[in-house]
């Protein structure tokens, strides 16, 4: 590909590393979340949320249960700052809920911002200052000195309003662009802004190491996270937070290895929406961590209306394949997914499991509120059997035996094809009673009655039947009902049944329930054709098989 070499790495890795994250294995506790999707995530859309659409979006972040919450800019716009006022002054704030504000460290906009905050019980006012090589060398052509001084100044400036102000918000501080300056420069500035803020235990500062821009492999952000997190003064008074974007697609993979690497919160969105190629996704994050037995403290137990609420006030789309949230992510097409998904979901049933450990399902889709039957199994020109006939026996009762379900499943699948559709749950059952069941035509009974033969355990079968609109009356005997009535076809139909074989049981359960038979023929030449038949009675039901057998072979003769 040309041009490749005008790029260079831009990240700084970090000079001393003990690489003790290396040795973890996983993410043992869930990190303070805060969501900024009012903020981060507003401000990347074409059309900004309205008041009204971002009070309801912050009504869903508190019901999945974040309880910290940046909720814009106030000091950038009029409706930034309206929304934080409507959310004071109508007492939209959870008592358990901080509202976190973003300004700059520039004096006016943090007059501002505390402007706005008045009246607030719990709020973090997080500020910052861009810290990279790039931006001092090239955006504010200013040294070291002078941008470590910008952010000390801000510092300052806080603590005075906070004193003024008599209140006791939280504060966040963050060096931007945190990936493109020296981790060395960028310690010196954090630890300058600890020194004026003075953080204790019992109240501690934020600060927040950004992913402003992804220029490196995630195991180079866990070393500079490691760095920091050992070196920070007032370590056990600091609380040290992520906030990664996705520029190199590798913002979830930041973000845990950050995790392991010695910090303690994570700024990101739902869905991962943000500037570029967005922020990190805090639902594949939390996700990830219920999949591995450790609890989120965040409930996505209803995927479908989070989704839902979010694509109605972003105007974007949860991607199908967005793991955990997308509409497809459950959905097995291949025929050999399909089948160890159904046997190993029978395998649980029947062992009575515990735990979790269906083959092609890192987690049961019903904790996220997706419908196993129809967000799971889908049916294409790709699916198998196993697949088919799980949908037919979990959603219908129809328990095919297999030879049978082979052959319904090569039917539906080029059904699919011919129309180059998926088959929803409702069209599969539909073709497949439509082709197998009760089929009446060209050969139809209109009349029968049976008797046994002298008391014994043979049968008699008397019967009316309909060949092309013509009735025949015919009859026979057979060592059961079904012989009998395959005995007078033959005999009296020229109907070719070498061998005949059927299995049965309930439709559903309970008293009302109908029968199902299914009966397979062969003929003299071995040619197998198969046949299903419903009736309220099991007698009768097997009759309708046979006769739904023998018109799909008269049927498909002519094919």
């Amino acid at each position: 590909m040309k041009n490749y070499n005008r790029y260079k790495r831009q990240y700084f890795n970090a000079p001393v590393c003990e690489y003790k994250w290396v040795k973890k294995e996983y993410i043992e506790k869930a990190p303070t979340w805060c969501s900024v999707d009012l903020r981060d995530g507003n401000q990347s859309l074409i059309i900004p949320m309205s008041i009204d659409e971002k009070l309801r979006f912050f009504d869903l972040l508190v019901k999945i249960g974040f309880k910290e919450i940046e909720v814009g800019f106030p000091a950038a716009s009029e409706t930034e700052y309206n929304f934080l006022r409507r959310l004071i002054d109508e007492n939209r704030i959870p008592d358990d809920v901080t509202v976190q504000v973003l300004t700059q460290a520039r004096e006016h906009i943090i007059l501002k911002t505390f402007e706005s905050l008045k009246g607030c019980k719990n709020a973090i006012v997080h500020f910052y200052n861009s810290t990279s090589y790039a931006q001092r060398e090239q955006v504010f052509k200013k040294s070291k000195e002078e941008i470590k001084e910008i952010a000390v100044n801000g510092a300052k400036l806080i603590k005075r309003l906070q004193q003024e102000h008599g209140t006791d918000f939280r504060v966040e501080y963050s060096p931007e662009s945190f990936t493109g300056t020296e981790p060395e420069y960028a310690l010196e500035v954090c630890n300058a802004v600890l020194d004026i803020l003075q953080p204790t235990p019992d109240k501690k500062a934020i600060i927040n190491l950004p992913v402003t821009v992804e220029h490196s492999l995630p195991h180079i952000y866990a070393n500079q996270i490691e760095y920091m997190s050992d070196r920070l003064k007032y370590r056990d008074a600091v609380e040290l937070s992520l906030h990664p974007h996705n520029d190199r697609g590798c913002g979830v993979a930041d973000t845990e290895l950050g995790l392991l690497a010695g910090a303690d919160r994570v700024e990101g969105t739902l869905f991962g929406n943000g500037e570029r190629t967005g922020n990190v996704d805090i639902v594949t994050l939390g996700m990830n961590m219920f999949s591995q037995g450790v609890d989120p403290k965040l409930d996505f137990s209803d995927i479908p209306s989070i989704c839902e609420l979010y694509e109605d006030v972003t105007r974007m789309k949860v991607y199908e394949r967005s793991p955990y949230a997308g509409a497809l992510v459950f959905a097995a097409f291949s025929g050999s997914h399909q089948d160890a998904i159904a046997k190993g979901k029978k395998w649980h049933e029947e062992h009575n499991l515990d735990t979790w450990t269906i083959p092609y399902l890192p987690i049961d889709p019903s904790d996220v509120g997706r419908e196993y039957q129809t967000d799971v199994i889908r049916i294409n020109s790709q699916s198998g059997k196993g697949g088919v006939g799980y949908l037919l026996e979990s959603n219908y009762g129809y328990v095919l035996p297999k030879p049978f379900s082979e052959k319904v499943s090569y039917f539906i699948k080029n059904v699919s094809d011919v129309n180059h559709k998926e088959m929803l749950p409702n069209e599969v059952y539909d073709e497949f009673v439509k082709e197998f069941v009760n089929v009446k035509e060209p050969l139809q009974l209109k009349d029968i009655v049976f008797s046994k033969v002298n008391g014994g355990a043979r049968m008699h079968v008397s019967m009316v039947v309909s060949l092309n609109g013509e009735d025949h009356a015919i009859e026979a005997e057979g060592s059961g009902r079904l012989s009998a009535v395959s005995r007078a076809l033959r005999k009296n139909m020229n109907v070719d049944i070498s061998d005949l074989s059927y299995t049965e049981h309930a439709l559903e359960r309970g008293s009302d329930s109908k029968a199902v038979t299914y009966v397979s023929i062969t003929d003299k030449n071995g040619n197998v054709e198969w046949g299903v038949g419903v009736n309220d009675d099991i007698i009768y039901s097997s009759v309708d098989a046979l006769f739904s057998a023998i018109n799909r072979r008269e049927k498909n003769k002519h094919v």
